[in-house]
């Protein structure tokens, strides 16, 4: 087979692999193992018996499919990065600061100033 066909096929073939294979992804994400979240930002809280007291954190956390669907659902409708922020901001409140319930009652975390959010799954 000629070099030049041959990467064509190839070409050709992850082409139509790829989105297949990245949609299998975001499906098994958003219905049961959820995806990771990194977020480098400036993270305050709110909280009985919490100081307040804000710091910038880069944070990387297991999300849940509940919220993975909610992102990638928006992602899909094009939001924008702050359109994102109140879901990842819930997000992250529930794996990383009250780790699933189960510390931190009644624990609200807010972030601004993003340097960067980046999704894996």
């Amino acid at each position: 087979m000629q070099k030049g066909l041959r990467a064509a096929l190839s070409e050709e073939t992850e082409s139509e692999w790829q989105p297949q294979v990245r949609g299998q992804e975001r499906q098994q994400a958003s219905t049961s193992s959820g995806m990771m979240v990194e977020v480098t930002a400036y993270f305050g809280f709110t909280c009985l018996g919490s100081s307040g007291a804000g710091r910038i954190r880069t944070i990387t956390t297991p999300i849940s499919p509940t919220y993975a669907k909610q992102i990638l659902e928006l992602q899909e409708a094009r939001a924008t990065d702050e359109d994102l922020h109140p879901i990842v901001t819930e997000a992250i409140t529930e794996s990383y600061f009250t780790e699933w319930g189960t510390r931190a009652d009644g624990l609200r975390a807010d972030f601004t100033h993003v340097h960067s959010i980046d999704f894996q799954f």
